[in-house]
């Protein structure tokens, strides 16, 4: 049996073949498969039910976060805030009750004077002092509900602006689901997605786990026809493997200010090993 041994590991010896040792092997680049998606995909709809009015882009248009994308129908919405613009600025209310204050406290005053010198009874006295209050609550009242107007106003520009669906995100539109003149109300109008930068998905074998970290970079290779090679960088690094496949997840991120790369490419990842 030891001769037989010997012998295996002569003829190993005699053919040139050397054991690799793990560090050797670390040193390897990395070679694994993956798919570029969109870095964040998003359903938009509209915060409040009612009809569409427009819906301003189609699927492919390019969008910029804050974008006005579709509208509902807002005539009643829009008289609204116009009445409670117009409550809010009645100021009249206020200057008439101010006014009635004022002559209220004259009188007051002038009254008091003779009831110093008993030319009137308590009575009549009474009655000016409870005119005078009188006049402060009621403008007091005007001065509130001119506060609960401009509150009213403030709350009809919030209920107008949500009938406008703005973009989220800057990217392109991948579906449209609605047209003008359909009822929406749990249902998305849009979908859009964020393609600057991208994600690249990989899974990898259980047995380099610890040897992606982080903040690595690698390169990109998309398939045919786009090819090329694009720089990328590791973010995530799963760290529960799934029993079943013995694999973990990586998430890498490509810039792509230019929408040079398409989402739902496959590509090959090489991740650069230091040696």
């Amino acid at each position: 049996m030891k001769t037989t041994v010997v012998l295996i590991i002569s003829a190993i010896m005699s053919c040139g073949l050397a054991v690799l040792s793990p560090k050797s092997l670390a040193a390897e680049p990395i070679e694994l498969e993956g798919l570029i998606e969109p870095y964040l995909v998003v359903n938009v709809g509209s915060s409040v039910p009612g009809i569409l009015d427009m819906v301003k882009v189609d699927r492919g248009d390019l969008v910029k976060k804050g974008q006005v994308l579709a509208r509902l129908q807002d005539k009643v919405e829009r008289a609204n805030l116009a009445l409670a613009r117009a409550r809010a600025r009645m100021k009249s209310t206020i200057a008439a009750r101010r006014a009635r204050l004022d002559y209220a406290q004259r009188r007051q005053q002038r009254m008091e004077s003779l009831f110093k010198k008993k030319a009137i009874p308590f009575e009549e006295m009474d009655e000016f002092r409870t005119n005078t209050v009188l006049a402060e609550m009621e403008l007091a009242d005007a001065v509130e509900n001119i506060g609960l107007a401009e509150l009213e106003y403030k709350r009809s520009v919030e209920v107008v602006k949500r009938m406008t669906i703005y973009s989220p995100i800057t990217g392109v539109v991948m579906e449209r689901f609605l047209t003008a003149g359909e009822y929406v109300e749990d249902q998305p109008v849009l979908k859009l997605a964020q393609i600057d930068p991208l994600n690249v998905e990989v899974y990898a074998p259980v047995e380099i786990f610890g040897s992606i970290k982080t903040g690595m970079q690698a390169s990109v290779i998309p398939e045919a026809p786009i090819g090329g090679s694009y720089p990328a960088k590791v973010v995530i690094v799963d760290q529960v493997v799934d029993a079943a496949s013995g694999t973990f997840g990586v998430r890498l991120e490509i810039p792509n200010p230019e929408y040079q790369l398409p989402a739902g490419l496959k590509c090959v990842v090489v991740f650069a090993q230091p040696r």
